[in-house]
């Protein structure tokens, strides 16, 4: 049998194979490469729409790709660019990825809470980077429309969330139809809610890397629930990453303050429009709102009471800035200019937002009855535990509406999260007082 020489190469054609190879394989990756960048800015290109809004304005539909539920991760990979000056246009979806819609049961929505602990309910939508924001920036989000579902739910898991936990042992959910046209929503014959949509949350991704709950507000905003945040209002929030990266939900078309029962008149936004700027060399601690006639600061913390130095520190910086005067002078005028509601007491971190006047010459215009009148049924507390407060003012609010408009207590614990009005009036360690309203119009026999 006759063997059969091996053949042998000269070194240098080996070693241009290999080099030819390795400009195949590289080749083949940049053409890769390059394929997923075009794909990338397609995308983003056709995503971009003419309108009559500023900047270029992209449209940014709610999907599984879109949205996170639960959840906030400076990890997590933008699902849209957009430069300082840009709007967006974008949708939102109802809580647990769209999960809470008419028909579901409360069995199946305290189901959805227990199968998935460590999370929170909201779907958001994003983020959203926003070119040039960088950590000490300021970013600038104004409101400019929002058209919310038809429909929307209010909501009390049994015995799990909300200011009451262990007296509602048992649950229920009601689902509305949003009359847009009238802007009221039909609780019941003869009670009707007035509809002033807003993003319960709105925020930006925190410093510290790692998923975290939905719930918490904090300086990043977030589940902040300030109801005066409506069209035509702008937020200012600092910025703790790179890109900022903007993420919105847990749509709301009412709330009251204080959210009680945990949830305000739930729904999603079939359109929503921001308009979004970076802002440079004026760093801020937290987040303000600006309406047409108010400046609103925020305090947030587990306990009511840090919440309320907090917002009370927040607010006297403030108006030492907007008026030129002492750190002392402002503190000793926040009483008398500034009208601060309990934003909500359901969120881990609890909240109270202080309106602050424009107007230096304005004075606090609010009042604080302690009594019922022909408009408002009122009840009040007054101690040193801000949390205790809050707690008996609230719970005489169930007990009255119960007893004058003879509505049921679950009914009663739904209507006042949804439309009752909590007010801080004493802010001193000695003496808080808390003031809660509640508007007879929205029993329609009790208009005038």
């Amino acid at each position: 049998m006759k063997r059969i020489r091996s053949l042998r190469l000269p070194k240098w054609v080996g070693l241009a194979l290999i080099l030819l190879g390795i400009t195949f394989s590289t080749g083949a990756f940049a053409y890769q490469h390059n394929k997923q960048a075009q794909a990338a800015i397609t995308q983003e290109t056709l995503r971009i729409a003419p309108a009559n809004y500023p900047g270029k304005v992209h449209l940014l539909p709610a999907t599984l790709e879109t949205t996170q539920w639960g959840w906030f991760d400076n990890a997590q990979a933008p699902v849209m660019r957009i430069a300082s000056g840009d709007t967006v246009v974008l949708e939102t979806m109802m809580h647990s990825h769209n999960q809470i819609v008419p028909g579901k049961t409360i069995e199946e929505l305290k189901k959805l809470r227990t199968d998935n602990p460590g999370r929170g309910p909201h779907t958001v939508t994003g983020p959203i980077y926003v070119e040039g924001a960088e950590p000490g920036d300021v970013l600038k989000v104004k409101i400019l429309k929002i058209e919310p579902r038809s429909y929307a739910a209010n909501f009390n898991i049994p015995g799990m969330f909300g200011q009451f936990p262990n007296r509602f042992p048992d649950g229920q959910v009601k689902y509305l139809y949003l009359d847009m046209d009238k802007k009221i929503a039909q609780f019941a014959p003869g009670i009707e809610i007035p509809l002033a949509p807003f993003p319960g949350t709105l925020a930006v991704a925190r410093a510290e890397p790692g998923r975290y709950s939905s719930v918490p507000p904090g300086p990043y905003a977030g589940n902040l629930d300030i109801r005066d945040f409506v069209p035509g209002s702008t937020l200012y929030v600092p910025v703790f990453v790179k890109g900022a990266l903007l993420w919105t939900g847990d749509s709301h078309a009412a709330q009251g303050n204080g959210e009680v029962n945990l949830t305000a008149l739930e729904t999603a936004f079939k359109e929503m429009v921001l308009n979004v700027e970076v802002i440079k060399g004026k760093p801020q601690d937290w987040p303000k709102i600006e309406t047409t006639a108010h400046w609103i600061t925020v305090g947030v913390d587990r306990d009511l009471n840090k919440a309320l130095d907090n917002v009370k520190a927040e607010t006297a910086k403030f108006l030492a800035e907007q008026r030129q005067i002492t750190p002392t002078a402002a503190a000793e005028l926040m009483p008398q200019v500034s009208d601060c509601r309990i934003s909500q007491v359901v969120n881990i971190n609890k909240g109270i937002h202080c309106l602050n006047p424009k107007d230096i010459r304005a004075r606090k215009s609010t009042t604080y009855p302690v009594v019922s009148n022909a408009d408002y049924y009122v009840t009040s507390d007054t101690g040193t535990d801000l949390n205790k407060v809050m707690d008996n003012a609230s719970l005489a609010m169930l007990s009255l509406l119960q007893d004058k408009e003879k509505v049921s207590r679950l009914d009663a614990y739904a209507l006042a999260s949804m439309r009752m009005d909590c007010r801080v009036n004493k802010m001193s360690p000695e003496a808080k007082s808390v003031h809660c309203l509640m508007p007879k119009s929205i029993w329609v026999a009790n208009r005038k």
